[in-house]
C-alpha cells in the first residue's frame, strides 16, 4: 500500500457513543466457548431418545442503515480532514447499509460462514486502497468461511476476508461509543484483511488469535510477502478485558524488504453497571527506501449510562505522526469529543457530537487560510434489527 494512501479523509464533526446491547454487534465475529451441559440429578448411561443431541446453530441475520448529518464551523469547500466516514459538510448524508448473516460452527456442524453485505460511502472509503480495484470487493465487508477443529475447547479456522482485530474501534457506528471514529482508528490501524485467521478459548478468561494474512487492506496482495498477526484477550477479572494485538510484514508495492509492524491495546473497565472506562494505545513504524518513519497514539473514553435511554461519551486523543506518514504533514493532533447517546424506540439509534480537532501546525482550513483547529456538531440516526432462523 502506497505511503499516505490508506489515510486520505476527511474531518468533522463528531458524533455518537455507540449502544452498548441494542443489537448483537455486526463486527463481532470470535467464535463463542462452547457450551456447557447442566448438571443432571442423576447419572444416565445414554442420552434420552426425546431430547436428541443439538443439531446446527441457527442463521443470524443483523443489519442496520446509518445516516448522518454534520456541520464543520470552519465551512470547508471539500470534505472534513482527518475524519474517514462523516466526512460531508451541512448535509444529510447516507454512511452506510449493512445486512450480515451468519452461522456460528458447533460441535454438531463443524462447518459455518459468515457475510457481511455493505453498501454506500463508508464501504468505498474503507476500500480506496484496495490494489485490486474497489468494485469487486467492496460489497463484502466481510466473508469468511469456518470450522470448528476437534481440539480441545474448540480451535475455530476462518479463511477468507474479515475486519480488523486492530483498535477500540468497529467500521459500525452502532457498535462504537461515539459515533465519529477516533483518529486512531482512522488513520492509525488497517481496516480489514483477507487470509488465515485462528482461534482458540484456552479458558473463559484467555482467548488466542493467530492469523496469515496479504497484509493491510488488500485482498489482492501488492506485493509477494505475508503479514504475520497475533492477539490475546485476557479477561483476569470480570470488570476488565485487555486485548493486546501485533502485526508485522511487507505493506509497500512489490516490496518485501521493507517492514511495517503495528502493536495495539486496548483496556476496558466497567466499573459500574452504569460507568465504563476504556483506553486505546497504537505504535507503528515502517521503511520506505530505508527511510523509517513511526507514528504513535492514545485514547481515552468514558461511557455514562445516565438511564437505560440515555448515555454520555467523552473522549480524548492524542496522535504524534512526527514523519507525516498519516497526514501528510509532520505534526501532533489532539481531539475532544462529546457524544450524547439517546435509544428513541426498538433500534432506532440517535446520537448527538460535538468535536474539536487540533494540531501544533496550521493544518485545517478556514476562509481560504490554514488554521490550526476545526469544531464540528454531527447528528447521526442509526436504525439495527436483527433476527434467525
Amino acid at each position: 500500500m502506497e505511503r499516505g494512501t490508506r489515510w486520505k479523509s476527511a474531518t468533522a464533526a463528531a458524533l455518537a457513543a455507540s449502544m452498548i446491547g441494542i443489537v448483537a454487534s455486526a463486527a463481532d465475529d470470535k467464535p463463542a466457548p462452547a457450551p456447557t451441559a447442566a448438571p443432571s440429578a442423576a447419572p444416565s448411561p445414554a442420552a434420552s431418545p426425546e431430547t436428541p443431541p443439538p443439531g446446527p446453530a441457527p442463521i443470524e441475520i443483523t443489519g442496520f442503515v446509518d445516516t448522518y448529518y454534520a456541520y464543520n464551523f470552519n465551512k470547508p469547500k471539500g470534505d472534513t480532514p482527518l475524519r474517514n466516514f462523516d466526512t460531508k459538510h451541512n448535509q444529510v448524508s447516507l454512511g452506510l447499509i449493512e445486512v450480515a448473516l451468519e452461522q456460528k460452527p458447533t460441535a454438531k456442524s463443524r462447518i459455518g460462514f459468515r457475510a457481511d453485505l455493505d453498501f454506500g460511502p463508508t464501504t468505498d472509503l474503507v476500500h480506496a486502497a484496495e490494489p485490486g480495484g474497489t468494485d469487486v470487493f467492496k460489497t463484502f465487508e466481510q466473508g469468511y468461511l469456518s470450522w470448528l477443529a476437534p481440539a480441545g475447547r474448540g480451535l475455530q479456522l476462518d479463511v477468507g476476508k474479515f475486519v480488523t482485530p486492530f483498535g477500540a474501534e468497529v467500521i459500525e457506528a452502532k457498535d462504537n461509543w461515539n459515533y465519529s471514529r477516533s483518529l486512531l482508528f482512522a488513520l492509525a490501524i488497517p481496516y480489514y484483511h483477507v487470509g488465515l485467521r485462528a482461534t482458540y478459548n484456552v479458558s473463559d478468561k484467555v482467548t488466542l488469535n493467530g492469523f496469515l494474512v496479504n497484509g493491510w487492506n488488500d485482498a489482492v496482495d501488492n506485493n509477494s510477502g505475508k503479514s504475520i498477526g497475533v492477539s490475546a484477550t485476557i479477561k483476569p477479572h470480570p470488570k476488565l478485558t485487555i486485548v493486546g494485538t501485533f502485526m508485522g510484514g511487507p505493506e509497500q508495492k512489490d516490496d518485501t524488504a521493507d517492514k511495517r509492524y503495528l502493536w495495539d491495546g486496548v483496556v476496558t473497565f466497567n466499573a459500574t453497571s452504569t460507568l465504563s472506562f476504556m483506553a486505546n494505545y497504537d505504535y507503528g513504524k515502517d521503511r520506505f527506501a530505508g527511510v523509517p518513519v513511526k507514528w504513535q497514539g492514545v485514547a481515552g473514553y468514558v461511557r455514562w449510562q445516565a438511564t437505560p435511554r440515555w448515555a454520555v461519551t467523552p473522549r480524548v486523543e492524542w496522535l504524534d505522526d512526527a514523519d507525516g506518514f498519516m497526514t501528510g504533514v509532520s505534526q501532533k493532533v489532539k481531539e475532544v469529543t462529546l457524544t450524547s447517546e439517546n435509544k428513541i424506540d426498538g433500534g432506532l439509534l440517535a446520537r448527538f457530537e460535538f468535536r474539536r480537532d487540533m494540531a501544533d501546525e496550521p493544518f485545517f482550513l478556514k476562509d481560504g487560510v490554514k488554521v490550526k483547529a476545526q469544531n464540528t456538531f454531527t447528528v447521526g440516526l442509526v436504525y439495527a434489527f436483527g433476527t434467525h432462523f
